[in-house]
């Protein structure tokens, strides 16, 4: 007899998500064949394929569409039903998912490691993913809050800034550019910058930056992470744009200086976000007021908004 099970329809939300077996694999942490029979047995279930494999791309039929559309209402309203017995337990014996772009991993960090000395008992799963990444966690709801910066207003986000966050210039202390007072940016302009990829809201407000000014600017490298940028600024193979708060050892160690670049430092802010819709659990919203209350007090570069 066949039967429809939640697990089929989760792992095929993951599927659809994804658009690839070998990705949900990784993400349920299961095997790519677990994955590919659960979407063979809700196949024979719905009877019709869901997805089809043209060149080396899977795309999702009619039938997998729906399917999926079905999924992802499942899957908010079991996250509904997990943050309604959350509030019946409380704090103390809650738990709650948090993602974070990479740019604010450290910061969120230490905030997170002062809440936790607060609610011990607190569960807390952390995930660190680019902005474009973290978008999708939130309107799949699949976490209950992000911290990140720029926030879209057209997805239903309900965002609170709580913290300023400047990006700078920097460059290896050698660099020919390092110890001046003042750098137009037509002498920055003809550097090699190495930038991040697509996606991560630092690159999009560098291009804005300069693209407002009416210049680009000469770009040698993508790299995926701010450590990566870090690295290779002090390698010598280039300038970089990045937040100020994730250079504290680097500008104490003197691996790393800040260019005095006119315009600079590009003034953004951290966020706090959720799904506007979203019913916060208890654990959720005592995050939520943390942050916003006693963390703010101590947090560095506060935004005054």
């Amino acid at each position: 007899m066949r039967r429809l099970t939640l697990r089929q329809l989760m792992v095929f939300e993951a599927v659809a998500r994804h658009l690839s077996f070998s990705k949900a694999a990784v993400e349920l942490h299961l095997t790519q064949p677990a994955v590919s029979m659960q979407v063979r047995q809700l196949e024979k279930f719905v009877g019709l394929p869901l997805t089809e494999q043209i060149g080396k791309k899977i795309f999702l039929t009619d039938a997998g569409r729906v399917v999926s559309h079905a999924s992802k209402n499942i899957s908010a309203q079991l996250g509904d039903l997990g943050a309604a017995l959350s509030r019946l337990k409380g704090v103390d014996g809650g738990q709650f998912n948090l993602a974070v772009t990479s740019t604010v991993n450290a910061v969120a960090t230490g905030i997170l490691a002062k809440f936790r000395d607060r609610y011990p008992q607190v569960s807390i799963h952390l995930d660190v993913s680019n902005r474009a990444e973290v978008l999708d966690l939130l309107t799949a709801n699949r976490i209950d809050l992000a911290i990140m910066g720029q926030v879209p207003k057209e997805l239903g986000l309900a965002a609170t800034r709580f913290m300023d966050n400047p990006l700078v210039v920097i460059a290896q202390p050698d660099h020919p550019l390092a110890g001046r007072k003042k750098i137009t940016l037509e002498e920055i302009a003809s550097e090699p910058f190495l930038v991040r990829e697509e996606g991560s809201g630092t690159r999009g407000a560098m291009e804005r930056f300069f693209a407002a000014k009416g210049m680009e600017i000469r770009t040698s490298m993508k790299m995926s992470s701010n450590e990566a940028i870090k690295l290779a600024v002090q390698a010598g193979l280039g300038l970089g744009i990045i937040s100020l708060q994730t250079l504290e050892m680097e500008l104490s160690l003197n691996r790393l200086v800040v260019l005095p670049v006119e315009g600079f430092p590009i003034m953004r802010y951290w966020y706090l976000v959720h799904r506007a819709d979203k019913r916060l659990s208890p654990v959720a919203q005592a995050f939520k007021d943390y942050l916003l209350t006693d963390e703010r007090e101590e947090l560095p570069l506060l935004s005054q908004a």
